[in-house]
């Protein structure tokens, strides 16, 4: 038996950031798949809900063609967001990454929204997300700003948002250049129903002659108490050839930026290895998906 005091179902946006300013101890609740869990797990008690499942204008991805801005809504759920198919042109890692969270039952209403605010290390969106500059617009009652995703999380499910006063209404995604392409990779003990050991993309935007790294980007889950961007390593790798040698030196290299530890679903030793490896393999991606190859 759940232990729920009140429901609450607003209508619209407004009606729902004017209850969560009356209620700051309610829960906001989309899909459910996480707060559910912990309601029957007994770690939330009297719990106040604020659910916002029905509410449409947090639904959706707007975009006006190729190469304008994405905006994914928080309400989205995953099966959406990985049948789509301008995600899966533009922003190819989390449309691979949207396609690993939980199983196709769970896809069809976990949300993005609550998978970024959760703040879990291991959620798949997040390197996804990291490494495609993502801006989330945070609304409360009577003011509203927008964070970088790089800045959102704070620590272990730890995250920047007001929770109880401030609702994440919108994530950004800024138009990618001609000439690129992502990658994700999730390493899990088994190969399906996984929380993820690791999870790490990458985004690349290679010259015209497509032999050099114009740009890369590379992001972690379960790397570090959050999930983490490289920039370091970014930076070494811009205006190298596209050769094994490049991958071996980012696998390597990108070691010192990191901070992997022990956990019963893998060791830290294990976890260095999986860094070094797959960061190799999803740059290896990234470069195919924006039309370029690694030379041996």
């Amino acid at each position: 038996m759940y232990d729920i005091k009140e429901i609450y179902q607003p209508s619209n946006l407004s009606e729902t950031l004017n209850l969560m300013a009356s209620n700051q101890d309610g829960i906001v609740i989309s899909g459910g798949t996480d707060v559910l869990i912990r309601l029957r797990e007994r770690k939330l008690k009297e719990c106040k809900l604020i659910s916002i499942h029905k509410l449409k204008e947090l639904q959706g991805i707007s975009y006006k063609d190729s190469l304008n801005d994405m905006i994914i809504y928080p309400g989205t759920c995953f099966e959406e967001i990985h049948s789509n198919t301008m995600v899966e042109k533009n922003c190819h890692c989390l449309w691979q990454a949207a396609n690993e969270v939980g199983s196709p039952q769970i896809r069809t209403v976990a949300t993005i929204g609550g998978n970024v605010c959760n703040g879990a290390v291991s959620a798949d969106s997040a390197p996804s997300l990291l490494v495609l500059n993502a801006e989330l617009e945070l609304t409360m009652a009577h003011s509203k700003r927008s964070v970088p995703i790089r800045e959102f999380f704070t620590g272990p499910g730890k995250t920047v948002l007001e929770k109880g006063k401030e609702l994440l209404t919108a994530i950004k995604i800024p138009a990618v250049p001609e000439g690129s392409g992502s990658y994700y990779i999730k390493f899990g003990a088994r190969n399906a129903l996984e929380i993820s050991t690791l999870g790490c993309a990458v985004f690349v935007t290679l010259n015209e002659s497509k032999d050099v790294f114009e740009d890369f980007r590379i992001a972690f889950g379960v790397a570090a108490p959050t999930p983490i961007r490289c920039t370091q390593i970014e930076e070494r790798v811009k205006g190298l050839p596209l050769t094994r040698e490049t991958l071996k030196f980012i696998g390597n290299e990108v070691l010192k930026e990191v901070n992997p530890r022990d956990s019963w679903r893998a060791s830290k030793q294990l976890r260095i290895q999986l860094i070094r490896e797959l960061s190799q393999r999803a740059a290896e991606g990234a470069v195919r998906n924006a039309g370029g190859a690694i030379i041996d």
